[in-house]
């Protein structure tokens, strides 16, 4: 928050980014979920498998929301 209406074009930026992140970070982990729902109903996907697959995603969503911070 800031009283300098300059830095308004840098925040509609910075906002962009966030919700392109989010959109990215939503699609990467649903897309983990499906992949290892098909391969449990196939019987190829174990528990632990699915549970690595999990920690995975959730490691790989928060290291791509860290993007953020480097502007």
């Amino acid at each position: 928050m800031d009283d300098d209406l300059r830095k308004i074009p840098a925040f509609v930026r910075l906002s962009r980014r966030t919700a392109a992140i989010f959109t990215q970070n939503i699609v990467l982990a649903l897309g983990i979920k499906a992949v290892f729902l098909v391969l449990a109903f196939s019987g190829q996907a174990t528990m632990w498998m699915a549970v690595f697959a999990d920690m995975g995603a959730s490691l790989l969503v928060v290291f791509n929301g860290l993007r953020l911070l480097r502007s």
